[in-house]
């Protein structure tokens, strides 16, 4: 594995930009778009508690986890921060995931990613937390960006992105791909398979969708509100064990600020809650994940110890000393 640059001041552009102050125009049809959803995400709800088969909420339970790993481990790990590297089947597999979440291709949320982690909490930040709770959870999904995000998007280094070829597949047939896998397909195989009606099938997928859309914008407002910080307590991004239980190791916040490129997003390779490594480290064992980049043990512990705010992992105090759990093996 290769190891992550150890500078301790590699995000120094999260500091010193001027707060945003200005209001955002609304994009009206996407507020139409997400209040549909929600509505009939509600509505899948009621049916899962009331006449939905338990063979379409099993699967909707494996849609939500498999989903998930397409951002977390595709278009976060991968394609935003290039934290480990994948073999062609690695990457369709990653693809196809992705899709199946749709969060827009994979170009555009690694662009807006990147933004984010150069200009966290600031005006070029498209998700900016000091905005308030609801614009970076959601809201800024249904507004015209700044000026400055746009900016700063175009600034960006993609060629990487753009050169590839699976992700320039996704992007030039997004409609039929993404509408296939993530809308299609999931209300196609309950229906298929064990006879589950059109609506029940609908719905649930709605469901589903919805509440991985939630779980991740959460990453963007729980975690930049509510948790420790125990690499840099001068930043809002914050460890969330529970939000990491349903983001699938995503919640250690703090610690990927500071250390963005570990492929494991969390300390010391932690596997308790990091349903996203196991991932990556079985397909590594396969061959068809390499040159993972993690940080040091030592770089990780000094780190702390400089810049933290005392607590452990699981934010428990130690007189008021930092300890570090063992590494889970």
């Amino acid at each position: 594995m290769a190891e992550i640059p150890t500078d301790p001041n590699e995000n120094p552009t999260e500091k010193n930009i001027p707060k945003n102050k200005q209001g955002s125009k609304i994009i009206y049809r996407y507020v139409i778009s997400f209040s549909y959803l929600h509505l009939a995400a509600l509505y899948g709800l009621y049916l899962c508690l009331t006449s939905v088969k338990w063979p379409t909420i099993g699967f909707g339970l494996l849609m939500y986890h498999i989903t998930i790993i397409g951002i977390t481990a595709g278009a976060h790990s991968l394609w935003s921060h290039r934290s480990y590297k994948a073999k062609f089947p690695l990457q369709v597999i990653l693809m196809v995931l992705n899709s199946m979440a749709f969060q827009n291709t994979t170009i555009t949320w690694a662009r807006d990613h990147r933004v984010h982690h150069k200009c966290s909490d600031t005006n070029g930040d498209p998700h900016n937390a000091n905005r308030g709770f609801f614009f970076s959870h959601m809201g800024w999904l249904m507004t015209k960006k700044s000026d400055e995000v746009i900016k700063q998007g175009k600034s960006m280094d993609m060629s990487d992105l753009y050169n590839n070829p699976v992700l320039r597949f996704q992007r030039k047939y997004a409609l039929p791909v993404i509408g296939t896998l993530c809308f299609i397909l999931p209300t196609f195989i309950p229906m298929y398979f064990w006879g589950e009606t059109l609506n029940n099938a609908w719905h649930m997928n709605i469901l589903r969708y919805v509440t991985v859309l939630h779980v991740t914008c959460c990453i963007n407002s729980v975690a930049h509100k509510w948790g420790y910080k125990p690499y840099d307590k001068n930043i809002l991004p914050s460890q969330n064990v529970l939000l990491s239980t349903f983001a699938l190791g995503e919640g250690f916040h703090n610690y990927h600020h500071v250390f963005p490129s570990d492929y494991q997003a969390s300390e010391f390779g932690n596997k308790k809650l990091n349903l996203t490594t196991w991932f990556i480290d079985f397909f590594a064992k396969i061959g068809w994940a390499y040159d993972m980049k993690t940080a040091s043990e030592e770089v990780v512990r000094n780190r702390a110890e400089r810049t933290g705010d005392g607590t452990d992992l699981w934010g428990a105090r130690d007189n008021n000393n930092y300890k570090i759990i063992e590494k889970v093996e």
